[in-house]
């Protein structure tokens, strides 16, 4: 069984010349860095999204539970076709890239007002701006939790780094990696990515197999993978001691 943990990573999340706010509809719980409260803006834009994403399930139920892959159809609204793009992508339901398409989408109507942004749903992360950054992984119980940094370059940026887990969260994971981080210009990608390739991670014997999976997605940047004591890293990203997320 998962173990559920209060989101209590967000306390670590110190970019100092960053405003932190948290906006919430529904099932969606944004935490958002920006340059000044720009609260109402993104409540406004999460739930023109979160709408989107309800008007298109009370038309086609599947997209809410199916658990492989749907045919895009015409006339879908650019956030759902990217949902759909991404989840055929990675070979998993349209719903697993659903945190990271949400907080891209949602950091496009912010940008803006703010040219540099955080902004995490649920362990899911996209973040713009001019400034390097540094993302901690959460890795649950692994003893290598909180101690390593992806470093972001600014020249990276606009980026989603999505994180899944088979062992800590609510979401649906039919492995037992205690962390997947997949780096991506895309949220839907990156999200879709960490689920599919965290369904494939069981023990560290699975690392060749998640790698050579993730080097067949052109969009992917690089991937961290923890299981336990072991990590795999793979693709064009740098890690660090964590210090702070």
């Amino acid at each position: 069984m998962k173990e559920y943990l209060e989101r209590t990573y967000r306390k670590s999340m110190k970019s100092s010349d960053l405003i932190y706010f948290n906006v919430s509809d529904g099932e969606s719980d944004l935490y958002i860095g920006a340059l000044k409260d720009i609260s109402e803006k993104a409540i406004t834009s999460l739930k023109k999204h979160r709408k989107s994403i309800i008007d298109y399930i009370s038309h086609d139920p599947l997209f809410k539970t199916s658990l492989s892959p749907l045919p895009v159809i015409n006339g879908m609204c650019p956030l759902i076709k990217d949902m759909t793009e991404a989840a055929s992508i990675a070979g998993v339901g349209p719903m697993a890239s659903v945190a990271g398409a949400i907080a891209e989408y949602v950091a496009c109507d912010l940008l803006p007002f703010s040219e540099e942004l955080i902004i995490e749903n649920g362990g899911d992360l996209f973040i713009t701006g001019k400034k390097d950054r540094k993302v901690g992984i959460f890795a649950g119980s692994s003893p290598l939790s909180g101690k390593i940094a992806i470093n972001l370059e600014s020249s990276f940026l606009p980026v989603a780094v999505a994180t899944s887990s088979g062992t800590v969260g609510p979401s649906i994971s039919f492995g037992k990696a205690d962390a997947v981080a997949v780096v991506s210009p895309s949220g839907s990608i990156a999200d879709a990515a960490a689920t599919a390739i965290g369904n494939i991670v069981s023990d560290a014997e699975d690392f060749n197999k998640a790698v050579e999976f993730a080097e067949n997605i052109s969009s992917i940047i690089g991937v961290i993978i923890i299981c336990k004591d072991k990590m795999c890293l793979t693709g064009d990203i740098k890690i660090s001691p964590c210090n702070t997320v």
